[in-house]
């Protein structure tokens, strides 16, 4: 494809060292070289770097260096200009008014990387893990995000696409070329045992993605608790600073307080809560409802009980309210004695005052939530909330296939599903179109003998 040359500054707004600015197009040699002093431009070869100085006719405005990257061995596949200039907002905002008077135009959010898959430098899983590296907090996000990146999740559902297509370009010589001879012929007793296997392998993918999922998305996590257990005082522990005002009087969280913890390469999306009574303060009961909202949004639930004393009837209403919620109880207090008389079920003991315990706080939300052997081997983990979606289309889609098999039904009718399931996988990549699909069958067989 061919698309007018477009610019933009790649590095973040304020005060740095340096900058650097993107130009993309088949232009983008040629207009750089326009407003540049030093080597011909056009007369350099690819992958190389040019020390010199952008001018607008009259004076010099920066010392720089230019890097040079010709399609289509560039990140968007086009020829790619790069200038690295002087820190600070000013100098690159007048390099790129110089480019864009010289015949580019401003990019668009995302459009570098948008070419990069128009142009097939990327597929879709591949462009998305771009945003995913950039936002990474941690290494298991990071391992993730660089696994896309590597083509891991494009391997994974070309591979699936493939054991469809098998299948479908098998009915289409069946129903197209009955006197083909080398040709397999499908029946529904065929087709059963085949989709009921890329059934379990989708299961498989989606039960392991649980654990991708959290990985890039973190857990919302709700700490509760009656008024003056601790809960604002677990917060700041957590989060090492004093995000939350800790007194001795009940009811001083009235509203929810969020912040976001990386726990041992968990993100906690935590928010603090009002603790929850019976009051006649009107402020006090609206966070009180907020709080109520909260815990019916959250992933998980931080339980904080005063572990000096017995449960109370307002502990038991909290321990009720929640039993139906992914949660840990936690058991504060622990330096002032141990009276807690909570049945059935594991409390961490802690003292958030002391900073005492909270580090088996990491093993439990692991043991609920990650499947820690998927991030110590090679699996190849489907993280992305798209991704997972489609995935769920391509389950249902193989489901009905595999129920118009077993009832009997013509295999023409059988291959829409099976057609189906194929595109929703293509929809994962960028690669989906109905061309794809009669180019790849045929492929395969050698119709016009």
């Amino acid at each position: 494809m061919i698309f007018d040359t477009i610019v933009a500054k790649t590095t973040a707004n304020g005060m740095s060292a340096i900058n650097l600015i993107r130009v993309s197009g088949s232009d983008s040699v040629a207009i750089v070289n326009q407003i540049f002093k030093g080597p011909n431009l056009n007369k350099q070869k690819s992958h190389t770097i040019s020390y010199g100085h952008i001018h607008n006719n009259e004076e010099i405005i920066d010392e720089v260096l230019i890097s040079i990257f010709k399609a289509p061995k560039s990140f968007t596949a086009e020829d790619v200009v790069e200038i690295s200039c002087h820190g600070g907002n000013f100098i690159a905002n007048e390099i790129i008014k110089l480019l864009i008077a010289n015949g580019s135009r401003l990019a668009e959010n995302g459009e570098f990387t948008k070419r990069a898959y128009l142009n097939k430098r990327l597929d879709l899983t591949e462009a998305e893990s771009i945003m995913d590296m950039v936002n990474a907090k941690n290494m298991n996000q990071l391992k993730i995000a660089n696994a896309q990146l590597r083509g891991d999740v494009y391997n994974l559902v070309e591979s699936l696409q493939n054991q469809i297509l098998e299948i479908v370009a098998n009915i289409e010589v069946n129903i197209d070329y009955p006197e083909y001879d080398d040709a397999l012929e499908i029946t529904n007793e065929i087709i059963i045992p085949k989709t009921e296997e890329l059934i379990v392998k989708i299961d498989k993918i989606l039960r392991e993605a649980q654990t991708g999922q959290i990985i890039r998305d973190g857990i919302k996590t709700v700490i509760v608790g009656k008024p003056n257990v601790g809960k604002s005082s677990l917060l700041n522990t957590l989060l090492k600073e004093d995000k939350a005002i800790v007194t001795d009087v009940s009811g001083t969280t009235r509203d929810l307080i969020e912040a976001e913890l990386n726990l041992d390469g968990v993100i906690l999306k935590l928010i603090d809560t009002a603790g929850i009574r019976v009051t006649d303060d009107i402020v006090e009961r609206i966070g009180i409802n907020k709080t109520k909202k909260a815990i019916s949004e959250a992933d998980l639930i931080l339980l904080v009980l005063d572990q000096s004393e017995i449960l109370t009837d307002m502990d038991k209403d909290l321990l009720s309210l929640t039993k139906d919620k992914p949660r840990i109880l936690i058991g504060n207090k622990m330096d002032l004695g141990s009276k807690l008389n909570v049945i059935d079920e594991h409390v961490i003991n802690i003292s958030a005052k002391n900073n005492v315990g909270i580090d088996r706080l990491s093993s439990e939300v692991k043991k609920l939530f990650i499947d820690e052997k998927l991030l110590t081997s090679d699996y190849t983990l489907v993280s992305n909330t798209r991704h997972i979606g489609k995935l769920e289309e391509v389950k249902l889609a193989l489901n009905q296939a595999l129920k118009a098999a077993k009832d009997e039904m013509p295999i023409d009718m059988v291959e829409i599903d099976l057609r189906k399931a194929w595109t929703s996988l293509g929809e994962i990549t960028g690669e989906f179109s109905v061309d794809d699909l009669i180019s790849n069958l045929f492929s395969k067989f050698c119709l016009g003998k």
